[in-house]
């Protein structure tokens, strides 16, 4: 089993980055709802935490802080090209040295993430409409971020 000593401490902060980045992706890819899709976020590193013992890499990575980059960009695209790097670099990090199931559940714990958020703030005329196109594309990326096994 992979666990947080086996990082270096800038490796565990690239790993930790990785699902408040998909969860800012969506954040900022659609406007409105930004504080309901923040505690939508909230709630999924709970109900994680309360799943504890399935992977002891995911209950390491969900019972941190998380924690996001807070680099100013010019941008929402150059935000966004930026948190796809991270999500990419930790994959990348993860490949390397965790086990194949412990990627996947990191892979499915960030794309859950992603939806949830997605999902905190109906979107269109009075909220009908519980993903917009906008959000669906940023989720597509994450995925596609992740590699190509993030699909669910």
């Amino acid at each position: 089993m992979t666990t947080k000593a086996d990082f270096t401490p800038q490796e565990w902060e690239l790993v930790l980055e990785g699902p408040p980045s998909a969860g800012l992706i969506v954040i900022t890819a659609q406007r409105g709802g930004t504080v309901r899709e923040t505690i939508s976020i909230a709630k999924a590193y709970a109900e994680a935490r309360a799943q504890h013992g399935q992977s002891e890499l995911l209950d390491e990575i969900v019972a941190a802080k998380p924690e996001i980059d807070h680099t100013r960009y010019s941008s929402t695209d150059e935000l966004k090209a930026h948190l796809l790097e991270h999500l990419r670099d930790a994959v990348a990090l993860l490949e390397s040295k965790a086990q194949a199931q412990e990627l996947d559940d990191y892979r499915r714990f960030v794309v859950s993430l992603a939806e949830r958020a997605a999902r905190a703030h109906g979107e269109g005329h009075h909220g009908t409409e519980p993903v917009s196109d906008n959000e669906r594309a940023a989720i597509g990326e994450i995925q596609q971020a992740l590699g190509e096994n993030a699909l669910s």
